[in-house]
């Protein structure tokens, strides 16, 4: 599809959200129905025009403070992938998604089940993680194709919070895993990265596209073209978010008794 193409598919879905007399305010106001960012950053010429199709589900847990979030990446990301649910919630529980209902039961039924689920989420002395590409290469998944991938979407502090609350239910049948990080490292920003929205408190976090997307290339057989995909829609993300910051003034040094010193 070319780009004058595109404009007018995206220009057909959008509509005013308020009725204002003034044509800035309008401009402003205008909501794309499609990818509901506003008009002025609307990813509908980088969104897939079909959902990109994926053997593994993904399930989310979307924590209700990032639906209001401007920068939340899994509202776009429902939109790229065809087998992805996105349940809004502060736990996972028993009842709130069909397949990972199944698994529990197959789970309690056959002692010996062997887990097709894996939940995305640093490890820690009290829940212990293996690395995705260790865990996938293992004895007993190495023949596995319909992989159930489970992650948690807030702050770095909520979803420890989630995860943490849904450990008793997802203990049952389901694997903590985790992508490379290093807690003793500070976390990247806008200012430095191509692919953060958020500032992120250590090394290795990321926004749960670009997360999902480093795992669909390990867990599916186009593993590569699909975080291709999805990392360049993230991209775009940024790259129109940054264009609204302003350049950063470096901070004045201080000196000892509160005088600036030279930078």
């Amino acid at each position: 599809m070319d780009s004058a193409r595109q404009l007018d598919n995206c220009a057909a879905v959008c509509f005013l959200a308020g009725d204002y007399a003034d044509g800035h305010q309008q401009d402003r106001r205008k909501i794309c129905s499609n990818c509901d960012k506003p008009v002025k950053v609307c990813l509908c010429n980088i969104i897939p025009s079909e959902p990109i199709t994926t053997v593994t589900r993904i399930v989310i847990l979307h924590h209700p403070h990032e639906q209001r979030h401007k920068l939340a990446t899994v509202p776009v990301l429902s939109k790229c992938l065809d087998n992805c649910d996105v349940i809004v919630g502060r736990r996972l529980r028993y009842g709130d998604c069909d397949i990972l209902d199944s698994l529990h039961d197959d789970a309690l039924r056959n002692p010996n089940f062997t887990s097709r689920a894996i939940y995305l989420f640093p490890g820690a002395d009290t829940s212990p993680s293996q690395e995705i590409n260790h865990w996938k290469s293992s004895k007993n998944t190495v023949e596995m194709t319909n992989y159930v991938l489970i992650a948690f979407d807030g702050t770095w502090k909520h979803a420890r919070e989630m995860m943490r609350a849904s450990l008793s239910f997802l203990s049952k049948f389901a694997v903590q895993v985790h992508l490379d990080y290093d807690i003793d490292n500070d976390g990247g920003t806008i200012f430095n990265s191509d692919l953060i929205l958020r500032k992120e408190p250590f090394s290795g976090c990321m926004s749960t596209m670009e997360a999902v997307a480093h795992c669909l290339r390990i867990l599916e057989p186009n593993g590569i073209s699909i975080e291709s995909n999805l990392i360049e829609v993230l991209r775009s993300m940024v790259k129109f978010q940054a264009s609204f910051l302003k350049p950063m003034k470096p901070r004045p040094k201080l000196i000892k008794g509160g005088r600036e010193g030279k930078i």
